[in-house]
């Protein structure tokens, strides 16, 4: 009867022991994310963000931290400065060559996902010009030399940069369009509408996600098509500009209503190479399994999907980032 009562005990004492004992926590983490200005989509993509990494790690907080965009996030990451960073897949590319306005190649940073592949480049040319000129293609442009004004993104934009890639790719430079008696202007989005909407300039190129409210304001105001370019050329911007193929489907457009090939910008969720693996696989695999958390955060973001985050080829994806995705059979 001792002896029982002994044992009794003994084991009460040793569940009142792992009762008492730490219980392992879950992993929390408290980051920031670079993005762009406050208000705009990266900042909703910052908040998606967010709310996926709490959800799989209650008590997680991404502080969304304002930038002057992509360019300054490459820096930002560099420096050590943010822990993770909104930057376009053309921006990651400059960054790896060292082109300007980077001074030297960057190799410290690598991705964890995209966000999206969804931003095509939209060549809108006025209908009258177009017609007085033959223009229907973009490759036209070079063949018929006309004194064209195209407005294009400012300076430093990386939609302008994409811009001038697409017009070098057809073999024209801007001093071949002051040659045939028109001209460049950088101008941002805002002051692009309102450069073709008043005819001041023909045709207008810029990066902007499909039915944007800026086109729709624009064929409110004036008589406008879209200029589709060759696969091939399209391809020569990819792989200059670190781009993709994009299609913009037949009927999309009502006042322009055939199919349009193009180049589109992607935006990556980017991080330093040296994060570590298991943070990065962590972070990875709360994004993946939790994306509709991000997809939901604006209507732009609906086409968002597993295969479309998997995508990226303009850097390499960080190690851990790239095992979530291999045991996710995504890679």
């Amino acid at each position: 009867m001792l002896s029982s009562f002994k044992k009794y005990i003994a084991v009460s004492l040793t569940t009142a022991a792992l009762l008492h004992s730490p219980v392992s926590k879950a992993e929390a983490y408290e980051m920031t994310v670079a993005g762009a200005s406050p208000g705009g989509l990266w900042s909703l993509l910052g908040a998606g963000v967010d709310t996926s990494v709490r959800t799989a790690y209650p008590g997680s907080k991404i502080t969304y931290q304002t930038s002057g965009g992509g360019i300054a996030n490459v820096g930002q990451l560099d420096r050590n400065q943010a822990d993770l960073a909104l930057i376009h897949d053309a921006e990651l590319l400059l960054a790896k060559k060292g082109e300007p306005p980077f001074q030297k190649p960057i190799d410290s940073i690598r991705v964890l996902t995209y966000m999206y592949t969804w931003a095509p480049m939209q060549a809108l040319v006025r209908k009258n010009f177009a017609e007085k000129y033959g223009i229907n293609t973009f490759e036209d442009i070079a063949k018929v030399k006309p004194p064209i004004t195209i407005a294009i993104n400012k300076r430093g934009n990386i939609a302008s940069n994409v811009a001038v890639e697409m017009l070098t790719a057809i073999g024209v430079t801007e001093k071949d369009i002051e040659s045939w008696g028109g001209k460049v202007i950088y101008a941002a989005s805002a002051e692009q509408v309102g450069l073709i909407t008043d005819r001041r300039a023909d045709l207008m190129i810029n990066s902007l996600f499909v039915r944007h409210s800026s086109i729709q304001q624009v064929a409110n105001s004036v008589d406008v098509t879209l200029l589709s370019m060759d696969s091939s050329t399209v391809e020569t911007v990819n792989k200059a500009s670190g781009t993709i193929s994009f299609v913009i489907p037949e009927g999309t457009y009502e006042w322009s209503p055939a199919k349009v090939n193009t180049p589109s910008l992607g935006a990556t969720l980017a991080v330093r190479a040296d994060m570590d693996d298991e943070k990065a696989y962590n972070l990875t695999k709360a994004i993946f399994e939790n994306y509709e958390k991000i997809a939901g955060v604006h209507p732009a973001m609906k086409a968002l999907n597993p295969e479309v985050m998997a995508s990226v080829n303009v850097v390499p994806y960080h190690p851990g980032a790239l095992k979530y995705l291999k045991e996710a059979g995504l890679h």
